[in-house]
């Protein structure tokens, strides 16, 4: 009997310690964690609304884009975000899911509104989605990359200049043999 008791003791104490402990807010996500996902907020902010005031408390001085042309800094990040949001002021950014540690915020985002044409962006509507990396250090944005599917890659684009369809490029190839 004492056996018994004991054994239902000690299962009813790891029972209760495992269940009642506290939940941190955020799903246990460090400090850290949580400042990088507040500093990746403001850049999404901005280019929503185009207002830049902010994003010297988000990205630090040293930053590197790698989704543009070579590397883009602050600087440069600045005047992409004025010039998205002149080119398509009702663009909305929506994050679907979010991951984030002490070192990086993965965002899977979904991207509409309707373009004028310029930016590498399609005149009219787009609707697109990417996941946007970025690397922090000290609550800053520090490197941020992109990467999207093909297709979306591809309405940016465009269709290319002097394309023809594809079965007039087989019959050229055929007539070259």
């Amino acid at each position: 009997m004492k056996k018994l008791l004991f054994i239902l003791s000690a299962g009813g104490i790891f029972f209760f310690t495992s269940c009642g402990g506290k939940k941190e807010e955020g799903g246990g996500m460090s400090a850290n964690a949580k400042a990088n996902i507040a500093a990746s907020k403001i850049v999404v902010d901005a280019f929503m609304s185009g207002d830049i005031s902010k994003i010297d408390n988000a990205v630090a001085s040293d930053f590197v884009d790698h989704t543009d042309k070579g590397d883009a800094n602050r600087d440069s990040l600045k005047t992409m975000i004025t010039m998205m949001h002149k080119a398509g002021s009702d663009m909305k950014m929506e994050t679907t899911k979010e991951l984030a540690d002490d070192d990086y915020v993965f965002s899977w985002m979904r991207m509409t509104g309707t373009g004028d044409g310029t930016m590498g962006m399609p005149k009219g509507p787009y609707d697109m989605n990417s996941i946007e990396l970025t690397k922090f250090k000290d609550g800053k944005a520090i490197e941020h990359w992109t990467f999207m599917q093909p297709a979306d890659m591809m309405k940016m684009m465009g269709a290319p200049q002097n394309s023809m369809p594809m079965k007039d490029t087989a019959k050229k190839m055929e007539n070259k043999m």
